[in-house]
């Protein structure tokens, strides 16, 4: 992939005079350095064992959020709790393909790891596993979440399932990362599919209600990944990856940041419309939790500053938990 930084720096427009105005918060770089004492990275950890290095390739802090979504859509699909063993092998299945999917993303991406410093300690990179190895390991959990997804739930789960892999894969991570400043925007669609396969698991079916539910992560995806961008822009920018609030100013990525937090809260309010199985609960709650994450997001514009940036995006997942857990606790009542 190395071979698409030219078309990127023309994509970009990475002079050094636009990558200045990019990089300026106020008046100072929105991040300084990441180099901890003693030469350790923030954000990167080094596997210290084999074993360490699979799982580390199949990010399991990305798949323990996915999930999150997964099981209070299964409990709205049936309008109380699903069968347990169903729930907990569609975890699994959703595991192993997310898991997989993560790791050829790793296996495509080890030259740019290489170039940023958050990235630079994983496996791949490192030689702790080699490329082939990677491959192969990928393969197998994939043809895995295939099957334990189609044997315990049902085959539209698992097409599902493999759909998100392959979009995550060819739209996001061999097409769109490193060309087109909208590349979360686009391919975060694969990261909202674990609703449909959730839902999909209960009922064999799709409806509006999954769908509205797909709309939510999907515009959740954005506020909540740029800003931990505007963390690690200098990152972004040593690779040549067009991540938005690497290659634009602030205050424009700022205004994108805003208009899709808007379109959020519209659609998980929608979701109360869309739904006759949820009530006050969800409802009060999507408010609140809609006007608390809209609230941080326009203040980001008046203290943009790398703590205000990761305040906001632990937020956001705060907020994502909190409105699927409200879900949940609203089917029970």
């Amino acid at each position: 992939m190395s071979h698409q930084t030219v078309c990127l720096m023309a994509l970009a427009g990475t002079s050094a005079g636009s990558y200045d105005g990019a990089m300026s918060i106020g008046s100072r770089p929105l991040v300084p350095s990441r180099m901890a004492p003693g030469g350790v990275v923030h954000g990167s950890r080094q596997p210290r064992n084999r074993v360490g290095a699979f799982i580390a390739l199949t990010k399991p802090r990305i798949i323990e959020l996915l999930l999150i979504t997964t099981v209070p859509t299964m409990v709205l699909a049936e309008n109380g709790w699903p069968s347990t063993w169903l729930v907990i092998l569609t975890l699994i299945g959703g595991a192993l393909a997310a898991g997989g999917a993560n790791t050829i993303n790793m296996y495509v991406d080890r030259d740019i790891d290489a170039l940023m410093e958050r990235t630079r300690h994983r496996p791949l990179v490192t030689g702790l596993v080699q490329p082939n190895e990677a491959l192969v390991f990928a393969v197998v959990l994939e043809v895995a979440a295939f099957a334990v997804l189609w044997v315990s739930a049902n085959l539209l789960s698992a097409v599902l399932a493999l759909s998100a892999t392959a979009f995550y894969i060819g739209v996001y991570t061999l097409w769109l990362k490193r060309t087109s400043r909208q590349n979360i925007v686009i391919g975060g669609a694969a990261g909202a599919v674990p609703v449909l396969v959730g839902w999909a698991a209960v009922t064999d079916s799709l409806s509006v209600v999954p769908v509205v539910l797909f709309a939510v992560i999907f515009f959740w995806t954005p506020p909540h990944f740029w800003a931990l961008a505007l963390r690690y822009a200098d990152d972004y920018r040593s690779a040549n990856v067009p991540m938005l609030p690497a290659i634009v100013p602030f205050r424009a990525a700022h205004v994108q940041m805003v208009a899709h937090t808007v379109a959020l809260v519209i659609s998980s309010l929608l979701v109360f419309v869309v739904s006759s199985d949820l009530g006050m609960v969800y409802l009060v709650s999507a408010i609140a939790l809609g006007a608390a994450f809209l609230f941080g997001t326009v203040r980001l514009g008046k203290n943009p500053t790398e703590s205000a940036s990761m305040r906001l995006f632990g937020f956001s997942i705060t907020y994502i938990t909190l409105l699927f857990a409200a879900m949940t606790i609203d089917v029970f009542l």
